[in-house]
């Protein structure tokens, strides 16, 4: 452990800490045999690259020489990238919070050299600053009690050590029905900023499932204050600072109520989700705004986001040398210089000011008038934007973290797909395509089992339950899509991996964690959401689509015993399962709609088109063609043209619609579903 090993990694975060004084080792099970033949403890510090905090504790401490001398002597120094290790940064979260202490990056452990946590923090400065404890001191104090109280870390790691045991044991329960639904929904309305938009105060996320959920609940009661407080937020988010209104895409959260100020960081996984969720409510509202910011985020994930390879990077850094947002923000004297005798109007609704509304500079955004503009108007402001655009390209860019994430492709494959589907996009459904057959041919063994990461070259890490569930999402999207059969089968070859390494046949559910992943000294078992959708709650509806599309009714079995495993944590705490309480419903409440005809018919194109013209989150669609038939138990079976002309059927429970070969009664019977 006498030198830095991380310039042997592949991860854009690791290699930022390659030249530290410090002798960073990667997680491995030969760093952890050398801390035990040494006898040190560990000090484990994940982040990632993207992450303003990561950054500003990496130049204080990091890059200190008396700093780093003091932790090569006293400790084995581990460095993570939270993006390519989930499982490990789950363990070491929850063991923060068991701690009573709140988590988040960079995430700071002490650990014995077994791997287990006695101690833990997140960002330290220096010295003592804002109630926070320095992080020299903090080294002294943790390598002291290391040595002189070893009975009492002993202690700590065995409370620990049980409490971590019990991340695999969620509360159980029967099936979630719509008298649960409601009144969880009224709940969580209660917690919308009326005033803002949003959940809560600040800092502000995007909270995409749990917005998802109260479309639903408008969808199911029609009751207008849900689906107020969504259109509210997705107002206040695409006209806010959180979005880039030259380049396109969100940042990841707001650090104000207002959705003024962002963390810059632009995450793959928002963009996906948000993008889901205004494709969503657009089938409704038909907003132009949602269709701009739709078209605008995919155009930025299409023109930065792409690898060569054809998969998509992770995210774009808060910082450009070495300053959180100097990419993003302007002064008004730049956009005096750059758009001339078209800055007046353009200040006026950008809230550009001699002032700026952040720290002296100016963060563009349309919060006080975000209503658009007559189409002159805003066809002036887009031209403003190229320019202002154009100039910015000129600047230093941030930091690009160009590895392949499995879980956050499949988000942004599924929804780049479904969005291709209701817009008419083909170039966004063949763009998903070429995405997802990236990750099939560069990040899977050769006994089919997918790897989480890919960069340069090397497709690394275990696979969590994470990347099968959104990768099996992203597959039967691209289906409904394309028609591509192979893609169902892919599906059931990747559930079967799940039901080899990751299924918990005694106590049901998927573990996160495959089980021989190595090193882990435990295994996690949620419905939790995160800034991700949880992976048990997502193959709610994998398997009930998968129940529906292939006639085998062991799918639609497994997706209840995954409700059932969980459903007792609702009595907890219900805030983080929008995933499974959606994919509950849908398991409950399918509409299957199934579209039969010739692909080059304009009549089946017109009424596939149709299909996606209403928003109903429970749609399960089917296309055939004529003499294809679906699963005996399917109560479309035997159902096909009507003199000649394309038909669809919408199917509810067991009972389907009469045949509806015209467009816009196809229109108005999928509105009137509740």
């Amino acid at each position: 452990m006498d030198r830095n090993r991380l310039g042997e990694e592949t991860s854009p975060y690791l290699l930022q800490h390659r030249d530290n004084p410090v002798h960073w080792q990667p997680w491995s099970e030969a760093t952890l045999a050398a801390a035990k033949a040494a006898d040190k403890p560990i000090l484990l510090s994940i982040g990632y690259a993207a992450c303003h905090w990561c950054h500003v504790m990496a130049h204080e401490s990091f890059e200190d020489p008396a700093i780093a001398g003091r932790m090569n002597e006293l400790f084995v120094n581990i460095k993570v990238d939270r993006e390519e290790r989930p499982d490990l940064d789950q363990v070491y979260q929850h063991a923060l919070a068991l701690m009573g202490e709140q988590g988040g990056w960079p995430l700071t452990m002490f650990l014995t050299p077994d791997g287990e946590p006695f101690w833990g923090g997140t960002y330290f400065p220096p010295e003592p600053r804002w109630g926070r404890s320095g992080f020299r001191q903090v080294l002294e104090a943790i390598s002291q009690a290391y040595r002189a109280k070893s009975e009492d870390i002993g202690k700590n790691v065995g409370v620990l050590r049980e409490a971590l045991q019990r991340l695999g044991q969620p509360q159980a329960g029967g099936a979630i029905s719509r008298r649960q639904l409601d009144p969880i929904a009224e709940r969580l309305l209660r917690e919308t900023d009326q005033i803002n938009g949003g959940i809560g105060t600040a800092p502000k996320f995007p909270q995409c499932g749990i917005f998802e959920l109260l479309w639903r609940a408008w969808k199911r009661t029609r009751q207008p204050p849900f689906r107020g407080a969504v259109i509210k937020a997705l107002d206040a988010m695409c006209q806010g600072g959180i979005y880039d209104h030259l380049g396109g895409g969100f940042a990841r959260y707001s650090t104000d109520a207002r959705w003024l100020v962002p963390h810059f960081e632009k995450m793959l996984y928002d963009n996906a989700e948000l993008v889901d969720l205004m494709t969503l409510v657009w089938q409704e509202t038909k907003s132009p705004l949602y269709r701009q910011r739709i078209d605008e985020t995919l155009g930025w994930v299409m023109r930065e986001m792409l690898t060569p390879g054809g998969g998509f990077a992770s995210s774009l850094d808060a910082d450009s040398e070495h300053e959180e947002g100097k990419f993003y923000v302007w002064s008004e004297a730049e956009i005096d210089a750059i758009l001339g005798e078209r800055a007046a109007l353009f200040k006026q609704f950008y809230d550009v000011t001699p002032d700026g509304n952040w720290e002296g500079h100016t963060i563009l955004n349309r919060i006080a008038s975000p209503v658009l503009a007559d189409d002159a108007t805003e066809q002036d402001l887009m031209q403003c934007r190229a320019l202002l655009l154009q100039a910015r390209a000129s600047r230093v860019r941030p930091g690009w973290d160009d590895k392949v994430l499995a879980d956050w492709n499949g988000l942004m494959i599924a929804a780049m797909a479904a969005a291709g589907n209701v817009f008419e996009r083909p170039e966004w459904i063949a763009t998903a395509r070429r995405a997802f057959d990236f990750i099939r041919r560069e990040m899977a063994a050769a006994d089919g089992r997918l790897l989480h990461s890919w960069r340069a070259g090397r497709a690394q890490h275990p696979a969590s339950v994470d990347d099968y569930a959104n990768l099996c999402r992203a597959a039967l999207a691209l289906h409904e899509a394309s028609g591509d059969d192979s893609l169902v089968d892919q599906t059931e070859q990747w559930i079967a991996i799940l039901d080899r390494h990751y299924r918990d046949p005694a106590g049901g559910g998927y573990f996160f964690s495959a089980d021989d992943t190595p090193t882990l000294i435990a295994r996690a078992k949620t419905a939790a959401d995160a800034a991700t959708p949880a992976g048990n709650g997502t193959l709610v509806g994998v398997m009930t689509r998968l129940a529906i599309m292939t006639g085998n009714d062991d799918y639609r079995r497994r997706a209840e015993a995954i409700v059932e495993t969980f459903s007792g944590e609702l009595g907890r705490n219900f805030f983080p399962l929008a995933t499974l309480l959606n994919n509950a419903e849908l398991l409950a409440e399918p509409v299957q709609i199934v579209v039969i005809g010739e692909p080059a018919d304009t009549g089946f194109t017109a009424l596939r088109h149709a299909v996606y013209a209403v928003s109903l989150p429970n749609r399960i669609v089917a296309t055939l063609s004529p003499g294809r038939q679906l699963p005996a138990d399917h109560p479309a079976h035997g159902k096909g043209l009507v003199d000649g002309r394309p038909a669809a059927y919408v199917c509810i429970g067991p009972v389907c619609s009469l045949p509806l070969t015209e467009p816009e009664k196809l229109i108005a019977h999928l509105a009137e579903i509740r």
